[in-house]
């Protein structure tokens, strides 16, 4: 379907026409007339499917003719980069249209507390938040929501993970009781539904390709032990010359150094961003990653849902995630909105049920390649697991044993079978957001 027919503003889509686009995505085909007709919503959609501009292109529809400065909408995030990805794609499809936005988050210094509290005081259509950070001017008492007519929650999951639920709720009790309320995520738990039950009035509901990673994602783990990650790393970016964006997901931020260092020294164009960075040297990093100056990226899983960068070729996962649903949005950093790309995990002994989680949730068999003779004699797959602590790293190793088979095909079903660990919602959050 195209934007045209989606009752939407001819400003919207010169706009619209302006960036590229013509055909909505299936995300976008059914969110947006749910939007226009004012109805709540909770949608279970994955990374890369078009979900930012399913919600924000309705709301900036019915922005054009407002008056004044007061605020609109929230959209409440869980990290400052995804604020900044938001507010960013509102600035380009509003380009026509005659509305105003903030991301609030943590991070900063003196400087953006202070332009936070002038747009807050002063008002503003449309304000980007992170819980923690929104709070914080919510209780100086210079916010007024009086005039809000649409809450969303973007990962909405995610912000349950990290332990936002209770500021959730208080900021809930600073909103008037009439708006839209619009909950985005990437998964459908139990706790989604709950908070859904709690914040949405009769909404309608609709769930697309429920944690699975995009069609168009070339799929492939590999087995090996973990000294033998650097020669792996350096053999799949050797044999891939021509792609100029390649994505590096490391479960810590202790090793996101170790990894960059081993690729300068191997002759390659590396560098790392976590939370350990100041906003502006990860802000400098993304720039020049995302103008095709910095061929590999290092990150940790906060960057999984905070970065919107087209055309990134490759995805490696350089532990596989402690979560099956962070490798759909890991994977989902590639082959977005209908493009190709290809994900690489990298898989130990001890990893083995995090793989066949992975492959349960999303209902996918895997492709196990060999692993190349060059990186040396690796386990077989289906050999026994080493016992030891599985759900974090410091389990047991065994040794290599030279044996190259070929893997059967569903490791889902070789080894030992491990229970699910269970969803861990934690109770503290980054004191920066």
């Amino acid at each position: 379907m195209k934007f045209k027919e989606l009752n939407i503003d001819p400003k919207l889509l010169e706009a619209i026409s302006y960036m590229g686009f013509e055909e909505a995505t299936p995300i976008q085909e059914q969110v947006i007339p749910i939007i226009l007709n004012n109805k709540d919503l909770i949608a279970c959609a994955q990374t890369g499917t078009g979900k930012t501009a399913a919600f924000v292109l309705p709301i900036l529809n019915k922005l054009i003719g407002k008056k004044g400065n007061s605020i609109d909408t929230l959209i409440i995030v869980p990290t400052r980069e995804l604020a900044m990805q938001i507010d960013q794609q509102i600035q380009g499809f509003s380009y026509f249209v005659d509305a105003g936005s903030i991301a609030v988050y943590g991070g900063g210094d003196g400087r953006d507390w202070e332009q936070q509290k002038e747009t807050l005081t002063h008002g503003t259509d449309i304000i980007i938040a992170t819980p923690g950070k929104l709070l914080s001017h919510l209780k100086m008492g210079y916010v007024n929501f009086s005039t809000l007519k649409h809450l969303v929650l973007d990962e909405a999951d995610r912000m349950l993970d990290m332990g936002f639920i209770d500021d959730l709720q208080t900021i809930f009790s600073y909103l008037p009781e009439k708006r839209q309320n619009l909950m985005f995520s990437a998964t459908m738990a139990p706790e989604i539904r709950k908070l859904a039950r709690k914040t949405l009035h009769e909404p309608e509901e609709i769930s697309l390709s429920l944690s699975k990673p995009a069609e168009g994602v070339d799929q492939k783990a590999y087995i090996m032990y973990e000294e033998q990650k650097p020669k792996m790393l350096k053999y799949l970016l050797s044999q891939r010359k021509e792609y100029d964006s390649i994505l590096i997901f490391t479960s810590t931020k202790s090793k996101i150094n170790d990894i960059v260092r081993n690729l300068n020294q191997s002759g390659f164009s590396a560098k790392g961003i976590s939370s350990n960075l100041e906003q502006d040297q990860r802000e400098a990093v993304l720039d020049e990653f995302r103008a095709k100056n910095l061929r590999i990226l290092v990150a940790t899983d906060v960057m999984s849902r905070g970065i919107d960068i087209k055309e990134i070729n490759m995805v490696i996962n350089h532990e596989v995630p402690f979560e099956a649903e962070d490798y759909v949005h890991r994977v989902g950093r590639t082959a977005r909105v209908n493009a190709k790309g290809e994900a690489i995990t990298l898989v130990t002994p001890r990893d083995l049920f995090r793989l066949q989680n992975i492959e349960k949730l999303t209902v996918t068999d895997i492709p196990k390649p060999l692993s190349p003779a060059e990186i040396g004699p690796v386990p077989d797959w289906n050999a026994p697991q080493p016992s030891g602590d599985r759900s974090r790293p410091g389990g047991n190793r065994s040794k290599p044993n030279g044996n190259r088979s070929k893997p059967s095909g569903n490791s889902s079903k070789s080894g030992e079978s491990h229970e699910k660990p269970k969803r861990k919602f934690y109770k503290k959050r980054d004191p920066k957001k």
